[in-house]
């Protein structure tokens, strides 16, 4: 019983938190990725402001080297309800000579997000971007509010924030500031997981076992992809794997699983002693890559 009053509340707070975004905001969008957070968000949304529809739209940071499932995943869940999705690429941002592609073994796009997530902020005029980010995920993202507020070149100071005493959020910002908001900070991986179970979410089958081509590189098993570096020593083998978190192939290593159904996941996920950014090939650049990438821009 515990447990469904804690979900239960922690879906409240997520409710209450959309609903003040959009009464204190004037263009608030969710950032989607089409990973279980983000699809949970859309969910939460869909509670809110029932039995209208969504009232802002999707937008999505396209790296170019996602999953395949990962996509069409989210163009299937737009269309099916009837979502505003924007799509900016990382790509032309590479074209257009504003970011440079990385090279060699631990080349990635998913710090280049953040020059075309500012873009679309100031193309769009966003003033709130909803994100999927949780305090128990990662050092950096443990010391964010709810409301987080971004300067205007969208940098984030870890030292200047603001209280959120008693659950009141404070969403004024001034000229060209805007504000990072996460709806499920206080939720667990495990809260997210029980969630999507209990509300019959329907999620990428990347999260189930599945047998997949990967290389073995650090002690973590990487996707083998054209979007992928691999030296010519690496073997690549079938092994049965899952996806607990989901991003850039690059940067996303998998996990030796037999979990196929939510269930077993949820689980697996009691089971585990190891968290989720464990594999996130990016957070081991450095023991502070995130909160660069945060005070940066980035999600």
């Amino acid at each position: 019983m515990s447990s469904v009053l804690k979900t239960n509340a922690l879906e409240s707070e997520a409710i209450y938190i959309f609903r003040e975004v959009v009464s204190q905001f004037d263009k608030p969008v969710l950032l989607f990725s089409g990973g279980k957070d983000s699809i949970t968000l859309v969910r939460l949304a869909q509670k809110a402001f029932f039995p209208a529809k969504i009232p802002f739209p999707l937008l999505h940071v396209d790296t170019g080297h996602n999953f395949p499932e990962t996509i069409a995943f989210r163009d299937k869940l737009v269309e099916e309800l009837g979502l505003e999705l924007i799509v900016r690429n990382v790509q032309d941002a590479i074209d257009e000579g504003k970011v440079v592609e990385e090279t060699g073994k631990y080349s990635s796009r998913n710090s280049l997000q953040t020059t075309t997530l500012l873009d679309a902020i100031e193309e769009f005029k966003f003033d709130a971007c909803i994100g999927g980010a949780r305090r128990d995920e990662e050092k950096a993202r443990a010391k964010e509010r709810i409301f987080s507020v971004r300067d205007d070149f969208g940098q984030w100071d870890e030292k200047n924030q603001r209280p959120e005493l008693f659950d009141i959020l404070n969403g004024k910002i001034e000229n060209g500031q805007n504000v990072r908001v996460f709806p499920i900070s206080n939720w667990t991986e495990l809260d997210v997981w029980s969630y999507i179970e209990k509300e019959h979410i329907e999620i990428p089958s990347i999260y189930f076992s599945h047998k997949r081509k990967v290389f073995l590189r650090d002690g973590l098993i990487w996707s083998h992809s054209p979007f992928v570096y691999q030296e010519e020593d690496e073997q690549i083998e079938e092994r049965i794997v899952r996806f607990r978190t989901v991003g850039d192939m690059s940067c996303t290593a998998a996990v030796e699983s037999y979990a196929a159904t939510i269930q077993e996941v949820v689980g697996e996920i009691r089971e585990s002693t190891i968290s989720e950014r464990g594999a996130r090939i990016d957070d081991k650049r450095s023991e502070a890559a995130m909160e660069k990438r945060k005070q940066q821009g980035y999600f």
